[in-house]
């Protein structure tokens, strides 16, 4: 990659991949910086994962090229192997492997330098000293998550790729990896990939979100939850009716209503007093029984579910485009 800056520990140039006829990443460009631990988000075929195999070298694109440190992750995949640590959803362990005897074979595998002083510090890091000797096969699930990004880790990669960590992990699970993803970001770029997106707000310095193969945001987590465009109030009636929701839909500055409750609506406005006080002036004209109105912060979902809405708005100009271009050609 010419010119890159020594910062730029992550780098997708204009990534296409497609598989027959369908295109599952189009065109994506993005960076991760030195030391951010960036969340990646998609709904189930974004592209998301083939995004991820193709930064970590298990597949070439169709077009564009992925750097790992700076390192082409085709032409060059030893070098950038050596500066990345992947953990896949799915963890490739041997349950018939104690912990330590695994770690010494992927430590061998990558030739770290003073392994055994390594693998103390990374079962250390990942708190696992005191179940060296244990089977893989008898640990808990959160256990062999760490297990896994004990093996991402053990060759001190300056990346780290994450999909869905926590995936299946009880509550407790959930906060021992959480907290640890967050300690390895002091030391590491991390790129990670989960559905959950409370943890995102949690971990993440940056969010990047994917939708149908295009990026539809890359921004600072505190910009996109703090500086968004659209704020929310929250109503909490006695008497809603049916159409409650539609009703104030079709109020000027409102962008969308969602139900959530019985009683309670959330109502995403453009920020307003004008079109916060028109809110409140239709739930008392309307007879609904006004308990409470209050002011939401804008969360890391209304938005993504707002570049979902967005993302759907689109497909048929999508669709319409490709349907002319196959009638032009005919």
């Amino acid at each position: 990659m010419d010119g890159m800056n020594n910062d730029v520990m992550i780098a997708a140039e204009n990534l296409t991949k497609v598989y027959g006829v369908n295109v599952a990443i189009d065109d994506i460009s993005f960076t991760c910086k030195r030391g951010e631990i960036v969340g990646f988000l998609g709904p189930n075929g974004s592209g998301k994962t083939t995004t991820m195999r193709i930064l970590t070298g298990y597949m070439p694109p169709t077009a564009g090229a992925a750097y790992i440190a700076g390192h082409h992750t085709i032409n060059d995949s030893i070098a950038a192997r050596e500066r990345l640590g992947y953990l896949p959803e799915t963890v490739p362990l041997y349950p018939e492997m104690t912990v330590e005897g695994y770690l010494a074979f992927m430590g061998r595998v990558r030739r770290v330098d003073n392994l055994w002083e390594r693998l103390d510090d990374v079962l250390e890091a990942v708190d696992l000293l005191d179940r060296a000797e244990s089977y893989i096969g008898s640990l808990s699930k959160g256990m062999r998550q760490r297990v896994g990004l004990a093996q991402a880790m053990i060759h001190d990669p300056d990346v780290l790729i994450l999909d869905e960590p926590t995936i299946g992990l009880d509550p407790r699970q959930v906060v021992e990896v959480r907290e640890l993803v967050q300690e390895l970001g002091q030391r590491h770029t991390i790129l990670l990939s989960t559905h959950i997106l409370s943890e995102v707000e949690q971990i993440c310095d940056r969010v990047i979100m994917i939708i149908d193969g295009h990026i539809w945001a890359d921004m600072p987590l505190a910009q996109i939850v703090g500086e968004s465009d659209t704020r929310r109030v929250s109503l909490n009636l006695i008497n809603p009716t049916r159409d409650t929701a539609q009703v104030l839909s079709n109020l000027a500055g409102v962008s969308h209503v969602q139900q959530e409750g019985e009683r309670r609506f959330a109502v995403a406005y453009d920020g307003t007093e004008e079109t916060r006080s028109a809110v409140a002036a239709t739930a008392v004209n309307s007879g609904w029984g006004l308990l409470d109105l209050s002011s939401d912060r804008p969360t890391l979902e209304a938005v993504f579910l707002q570049k979902l809405r967005e993302a759907e708005t689109m497909r048929p100009l999508a669709q319409d485009g490709e349907q002319a271009a196959i009638e032009e050609e005919e």
